[in-house]
């Protein structure tokens, strides 16, 4: 067993369990070992077998993203930055992400691409929603991320004839047959030899998943002692489906399914009753968040490309609702993201005071690690896993840090994350990733891009080249 201590840090980021909050500790010592964090304080005096020397570093809790896609949206970077469907109320969900896939030689990259980017911006837990794909289990496991593997399954696929209609092709068998390899997939996850990974039941969208599929799962999960997350409230599109299949709002069907409570997790519940554009009668869905203590996985990156956002985190706080973070989208960046929800908080509230940098904190660390159900990550506290952060208090744009988390989400960003551990072992140092190959995987998405435009067309309702909807900037001389 190595001891590792971080010794004399310019600022921990501690947790103080008798407020139940994080604080500031100035000048403090971390150690660490076999995984779990052994003392967190000042002068700590017991054995070291390595000791980092931590001034000018400020120590935080590693990340917890609660909602991502890794193994399909990299690939979606300068296809979809400006692109959402008119005659869809600007989703790009339905007309341009179905035709814009990656093939299988490409997924592979599209998730070490995502899986770099998030431990470069200090994500040490990641719920990754994906459709299940060969190398999963071996490229979780090899990046040196926690991971909540969650396999995405339904009972239809979405698509459009015309660019202004949605349709569904339903094949309930598929759908069962899918869910039941996910709890598979699921449980060669919690038994891998790398300790790491673990599981949650994702049926992928309420508009996509039966009655039967939605409450079976819920039950499954709940029997096996799972975390449960399905997209809802998510486009003005699938809040229009719902209303008109069973006459309420997407939050209300589920209310009915018996599927809200402590163990879901809504995938971004933008649309509730209440939202301006969406024109519904009832304002019920707020509260029913609320006092069933259900979850909401918060991405507002994606939607605000879109022109999108919740109305507000804020508010949602307010209400009693539990609120954790994620990156839906490229570029899978847990600080830029953080950012992105507190700017979008003030602007939709109109005032500055809606949401604080300790809410974010917490979403992103604490509300995310009780949404996955665990208790054993998301703070620095003895027995808690050794998943941590050294963020560079000397990097220019960490400068002046009177308050470093503060200088850190608004404007150094994954710029300043000098080190991460994730289970006591190093994964990042001096800003490079040592698990993966960024780079080179990088490179190979790139060419995984072009074939992708290049199919494209025989995939789009109208068979248009992807230039047609998705131009450049400037035109190609």
């Amino acid at each position: 067993m190595t001891i590792t201590v971080i010794k004399n840090a310019d600022v921990v980021v501690a947790w103080d369990a008798a407020a139940a909050r994080h604080v500031y500790l100035t000048g403090g010592d971390v150690a660490f070992a076999d995984g779990t964090i052994r003392f967190v304080g000042k002068r700590y005096d017991g054995p070291a077998d390595e000791t980092v020397d931590g001034r000018g570093r400020m120590v935080m809790p590693g990340l917890v993203n609660i909602h991502s896609h890794p193994s399909s949206e990299p690939l979606n970077k300068g296809f979809l930055d400006e692109l959402g469907s008119p005659a869809l109320y600007n989703s790009s969900l339905y007309e341009f992400m179905p035709i814009l896939r990656a093939d299988a030689e490409t997924v592979p990259d599209c998730v070490q691409v995502a899986y770099s980017e998030l431990l470069l911006s200090g994500v040490t837990t990641l719920a990754d929603l994906s459709v299940a794909h060969p190398a999963w289990l071996d490229l979780a496991a090899e990046s040196g991320l926690r991971v909540c593997v969650s396999p995405m399954f339904r009972s239809a696929r979405w698509y459009t004839k015309n660019g202004h209609v949605v349709e569904y092709e339903w094949d309930e068998k598929a759908g069962q047959a899918a869910m039941a390899q996910a709890f598979d997939l699921i449980e060669q996850a919690e038994n891998h030899p790398s300790g790491r990974l673990f599981g949650m039941v994702c049926p992928a969208q309420i508009d996509t998943c039966s009655e039967g599929l939605i409450k079976e799962s819920h039950a499954e999960a709940r029997r096996r002692n799972l975390p449960w997350q399905i997209h809802a409230a998510q486009s003005t599109v699938e809040f229009h489906e719902i209303t008109r299949r069973h006459g309420v709002s997407p939050i209300q069907w589920l209310e009915k399914l018996g599927v809200l409570g402590g163990t879901s997790i809504i995938g971004h519940a933008i649309f509730l009753d209440d939202y301006p554009r969406v024109g519904w009668h009832s304002r019920r869905d707020l509260a029913l968040l609320a006092e069933t203590g259900t979850r909401v996985a918060h991405c507002p990156t994606v939607f605000l490309r879109r022109g999108i956002a919740l109305d507000d985190f804020g508010r949602y706080r307010r209400a009693g609702v539990r609120i954790g973070l994620g990156t839906d989208t490229y570029p899978h960046n847990m600080l830029e993201e953080m950012r992105h929800a507190g700017y979008v908080a003030r602007l939709m509230a109109q005032s500055p005071r809606t949401l604080t940098t300790t809410d974010l904190f917490e979403a992103a660390t604490t509300a995310g690690a009780a949404a996955l159900g665990r208790d054993d990550i998301g703070r620095l506290e003895a027995g808690t896993k050794a998943d941590l952060v050294l963020v560079d208090l000397d990097h220019p744009m960490m400068q002046p840090h009177r308050d470093p988390v503060r200088s850190l989400v608004y404007a150094a960003a994954e710029r300043a994350v000098d080190r991460v551990y994730v289970d006591g072992r190093l994964v990042v140092r001096d800003g490079t990733v040592l698990t993966m190959d960024y780079p080179a995987a990088a490179r190979r998405l790139h060419a995984g891009q072009k074939r992708t435009e290049a199919a494209a067309p025989g995939h789009d309702w109208a068979h248009r080249p992807v230039t047609d909807y998705s131009p450049l900037t400037f035109p190609q001389g």
